[in-house]
């Protein structure tokens, strides 16, 4: 909202004078009001409005209509305008009502009849908490969480919800939907916003030490162990730590983490004593934890310590409405504005499936951004998969070997160097798995049916190669 421009209020409620009368004090206290006489009236009006493009600041709904629920009304708000804050009046409230309310988003239940004042102080303390929520999350995901899709929205609606509580959040979703970032987000927006936020990869730390990274150790604990370390969850005290691929961490450690879960007190490896620690956890992972329980890989009563508020992050193919947003952000972090897609090669991006999620375009449009600097990206700058679903626009001659290695066009008649096609298949589909799994090996080999050594001397080579070129 620009400053300066009239808060618009929209009022939803059967009766006419109340609406009336309501919509005429606002309007002398500076307020653009719109109103409504029930349910399908109010859910009408909010898609009109959002087809013209207007903005609502607050909506205050009547609970009991004879048309239906004002709680139907909250749950199109939450829809339509996902960050506008709902008040709900009420002269039949009780604490189900009250619950439910809330759960789907209402900033608070009033009581009818309520002095105007007061519900003038309510509106404005809504719309208030609501523009700092705006900005807050705003600047929380600002680094590469963006979209305006329904998909998208939702996640946003529910991460301003459980910020700011204590709950444990478990964010789950493909590799590349952007899980660090909410996690990113989820604490700055919450009440320990200046703690320490603590990251820990339980994928990328061997077994035998993911104990003492997370817990700690005092001198002498083992052989090597020279001095006393502080765990993470020690560091994390008065913010958050934030357990990533929370799937991978042994079935060993996951009964100790229970019991620091529960207790809020760490034990370090080779100590005796207990230490208080407060701290709130978010996990994340794009592993089905109940079906690793379902097969005794992870327990299901740490699944349901963890599990308390989850959030399920979208596939980028399914939020595909997002990708030219997300395009435009890329272009812009990397400076190069200038850089413009044509509408061929943005109707492309939006058709690809995207296995690699955002973090797959973002590389893309990083890439393109290095290679063509400015001017034009199209059809035929953009790989071969992404173009493979718009037709044989680029002759198969010149196609990369890579691309025809890996099917996406015919042979071309001067011929192929068959060996080069294999060997940059070879680092492709080597580059897709580390991508897929953030950099992880282990899990890359896994990806590939490789043996974990035999991947890293591939990776050797490749690296001696590009040293020796």
């Amino acid at each position: 909202m620009q400053e300066g421009t009239p808060l618009r209020i929209l009022f939803v409620d059967d009766e006419r004078d109340l609406v009336s009368s309501l919509s005429r004090y606002f309007r002398l206290k500076g307020f653009e009001t719109k109103g409504a006489y029930g349910v399908a009236d109010g859910v009408a009006l909010l898609e009109e409005e959002r087809a013209a493009g207007r903005r609502l600041d607050v909506v205050v709904t009547d609970l009991r209509m004879p048309d239906g629920d004002g709680l139907a009304v909250v749950r199109a708000v939450r829809r339509i305008f996902p960050g506008c804050p709902v008040l709900v009046l009420t002269a039949f409230g009780t604490v189900a009502t009250s619950v439910e309310a809330m759960r789907l988003g209402a900033v608070t239940m009033l009581e009818k009849p309520i002095p105007v004042a007061d519900l003038e102080r309510e509106v404005r303390s809504a719309v208030a908490t609501g523009a700092e929520v705006e900005a807050g999350l705003s600047a929380a995901v600002g680094a590469g969480v963006v979209g305006n899709s329904a998909a998208i929205r939702e996640v946003f609606d529910t991460l301003v919800r459980v910020a700011p509580s204590n709950s444990s959040v478990l964010i789950t979703g493909e590799s590349g939907t952007g899980k660090e970032l909410i996690a990113q987000a989820v604490h700055r927006l919450s009440r320990r916003a200046l703690g320490p936020l603590v990251a820990v990869n339980c994928a990328a730390i061997p077994e035998q030490l993911l104990e003492s990274e997370l817990f700690g150790h005092v001198r002498g604990a083992f052989t090597g162990a020279q001095q006393a370390r502080t765990g993470r969850f020690k560091l994390a005290d008065g913010g958050t730590i934030f357990l990533d691929e929370i799937g991978e961490m042994p079935l060993i450690l996951q009964g100790k983490l229970l019991r620091v879960l529960q207790e809020r007190v760490i034990e370090p490896l080779g100590g005796n004593k207990g230490e208080p620690v407060d701290f709130r956890v978010i996990a994340a992972t794009n592993k089905d934890l109940e079906a690793l329980a379902a097969e005794g890989k992870f327990r299901l009563d740490l699944f349901y310590r963890l599990n308390v508020v989850p959030l399920v992050l979208p596939r980028l193919r399914d939020r595909k409405g997002d990708v030219p947003v997300l395009v435009r952000h890329f272009l812009d972090k990397v400076s190069a504005k200038d850089l413009i897609f044509t509408a061929e090669a943005m109707d492309a991006l939006e058709r690809y499936s995207w296995p690699g999620n955002v973090r797959e375009l973002q590389n893309l449009v990083e890439r393109l951004a290095v290679l063509k600097g400015a001017g034009e990206v199209a059809l035929a700058d953009l790989p071969g998969p992404i173009r493979a679903g718009m037709g044989p626009q680029v002759p198969a001659s010149q196609l990369p070997a890579s691309e025809l290695a890996a099917g996406t066009s015919a042979l071309p008649p001067e011929g192929i160097d068959l060996y080069a096609a294999l060997a940059e298949l070879e680092d492709r589909l080597i580059n897709e798995a580390l991508e897929r799994s953030g950099g992880n090996k282990n899990q890359a080999a896994k990806i590939l049916k490789l043996n974990r050594t035999t991947l890293v001397e591939k990776l050797k080579k490749r690296a001696k190669a590009d040293n020796e070129s």
